[in-house]
């Protein structure tokens, strides 16, 4: 089977042109087989008899490309579970599928919805993937595909569904393990490959749960390395982590790819399915998976304390450009990363760092400068905002001393700082998402971030404009039933992704929203059943929602 694998690479180009006629109807067929049922090989017959003397046989470019393709599923397949998750909700919400990306909360909506009898309990159901992490009964999918989840099942590939239980999840890398006891049969761990030798242009292979289709394969390739990814939760202190090292793939992967694996031509793990960057919430041929390297850091340390922490340095900056160098009369080829921010307690405030206090207008918007400019770590150069990221995660732990090289006042230095356990991070249970927010007040039902300078620009806002930025709008929420709209533009900021063009919250009842702890404020104030008027921006112009608030679910 290796030596066939390995025909791959040689012929992956040749196929490449040839697949563009070639249907898909043997690939559809092998979906459904059982994980100890090879699909079926075929070969190419030659367009006339050959001699008696030769092979009856002859492998052309695409069919032995066909083979290798059938032996890595062969191999992975029944390594690969669909999980399901329920959850249940005291509010009813729409029968309409809701993808939201990274992942594909409420995926069917909620069943036998009555809305004559909102106080009846609801349930809603998500779908995602996994893969068997060790023989031992350890599965790894995404955080974001169990987070909140009252229930999990895992179905194996040969239709064996069982009860899983939630082990540990870490939402800083968007990874989790669930465990199964007992499925009856001898799991098949996957092959685990080192994400750092991974390249640009070699064969990608993802096996999942799309929409909810069981055991479908894709192929694409590794179209770019060293993206960054926004971690799928905000943490519990309110600031956001960047998951570095994120591969890029065209291999289609769709809502229910999520938490599945991508490997290589071996059938070896290169990565985690986990985000789409897409206009249409479907695949556009731009995927994201986490790194095997990542998972092979983390994992183990979920299965054995539930959660992982993270170093953690303790500022937020951006990525140093030409116009921001020249706004702070620094050499405009200067590469590194300028501190914005530094955070209260932290390991970059305890070791003296400064951040940014002046502004400068660079292209009609205000940008803080002046802060340090860190450009070497360890004295391995820091260029951007993602390859400090990248060395925090792959270089550094917690309690350990980085030397940080920055120029202040324009002049070079070397601070030193001991990096900490990110804060905010806890250990995870398997329960509802909403029992870990306050039980009192009132529910809106929103997941929001508030503006900045630079999410007012790409949203075409005035640059001091104040709100809430409405990301996300839970199903069957007050939000949701007075027609709030969640945010849909993924865009890149300070290296992180996130999501932009949802509505704006700017106040409640006449009281001005300027930040979340505002919102946060008037819910805790309101109660359920209480009708307010919450104003918004959309699209730039202000309108005036109804809304009736709920108790918490």
């Amino acid at each position: 089977m290796k030596s066939r694998i390995a025909q791959i690479s040689a012929i992956v180009l040749v196929a490449g042109l040839l697949l563009t006629a070639c249907g898909t109807a043997a690939g559809l067929g092998a979906a459904g087989t059982s994980a100890n049922q090879a699909p079926a090989v075929s070969a190419t017959q030659p367009a006339q008899s050959a001699p008696a003397t030769t092979s009856s046989t002859a492998t052309t470019p695409l069919s032995a490309y066909e083979t290798a393709l059938e032996g890595i599923y062969a191999q992975v397949n029944p390594s690969v579970v669909s999980i399901r998750v329920v959850q249940q909700q005291d509010t009813s919400s729409s029968n309409l599928p809701s993808f939201n990306l990274p992942g594909f909360p409420n995926f069917f909506g909620s069943p036998n919805q009555n809305n004559n009898q909102p106080s009846t309990p609801q349930f809603s159901q998500a779908l995602g993937s996994g893969f068997v992490w060790s023989s031992d009964g350890y599965i790894v999918t995404n955080n974001h595909v169990v987070s909140g989840a009252d229930k999990i099942e895992v179905k194996f590939a040969d239709g064996t569904t069982v009860s899983a239980k939630l082990v540990g999840a870490d939402p800083n890398s968007d990874l989790a393990v669930v465990k199964v006891e007992n499925p009856g049969f001898a799991l098949n761990p996957v092959t685990i490959s080192d994400s750092s030798i991974v390249k640009v242009g070699q064969v990608a292979v993802a096996i999942g749960n799309p929409f909810g289709l069981e055991n479908t394969m894709t192929v694409g390739i590794v179209s770019a390395l060293g993206r960054t990814l926004p971690a799928s939760e905000t943490s519990t202190d309110g600031n956001s982590y960047s998951i570095p090292d994120i591969i890029q793939t065209d291999a289609p992967i769709n809502p229910g790819n999520s938490g599945g694996p991508l490997v290589d031509g071996q059938g070896a793990l290169i990565g985690v399915t986990s985000a789409i960057e897409s206009s249409t919430q479907s695949n556009a041929g731009i995927g994201f998976a986490i790194p095997s390297n990542i998972v092979s850091r983390v994992v183990p340390e979920l299965i054995k304390n539930g959660k992982y922490e993270h170093p953690y340095l303790g500022i937020s900056g951006l990525s140093l450009t030409p116009d921001v160098a020249k706004g702070m009369k620094l050499d405009t080829t200067l590469r590194g990363v300028l501190v914005e921010e530094i955070l209260s307690g932290g390991p970059a405030e305890k070791a003296g760092l400064r951040g940014s206090t002046q502004q400068v207008t660079i292209d009609g918007q205000d940008v803080t400068v002046g802060g340090d400019v860190i450009t070497a770590i360890d004295k391995t150069p820091v260029k951007t905002i993602e390859d400090l990221i990248a060395y925090l995660a792959d270089h550094t732990s917690v309690g350990q001393k980085v030397s940080l090289t920055i120029l202040r006042d324009g002049k070079e230095q070397t601070v030193e700082a001991t990096l900490l356990a990110n804060p905010g991070q806890a250990a995870p249970t398997q329960t509802s998402q909403n029992q870990n927010q306050s039980q009192q007040g009132a529910w809106l039902g929103i997941a929001g971030e508030p503006l900045t300078a630079a999410i007012n620009k790409e949203m075409n806002l005035p640059s001091k404009q104040e709100g809430v930025l409405v990301e996300q709008v839970q199903a069957g929420s007050p939000a949701d039933q007075a027609g709030m709209q969640g945010s849909f533009k993924p865009v890149l900021i300070n290296g992180q992704r996130i999501l932009v063009g949802g509505d704006v919250i700017t106040a409640i009842d006449g009281t001005a929203i300027t930040s979340f702890n505002d919102l946060q404020a008037f819910m805790q104030s309101a109660q359920s059943g209480q009708q307010v008027k919450v104003t918004i921006l959309r699209d730039g112009k202000q309108q005036t929602l109804d809304v009736t608030l709920a108790a918490h679910p």
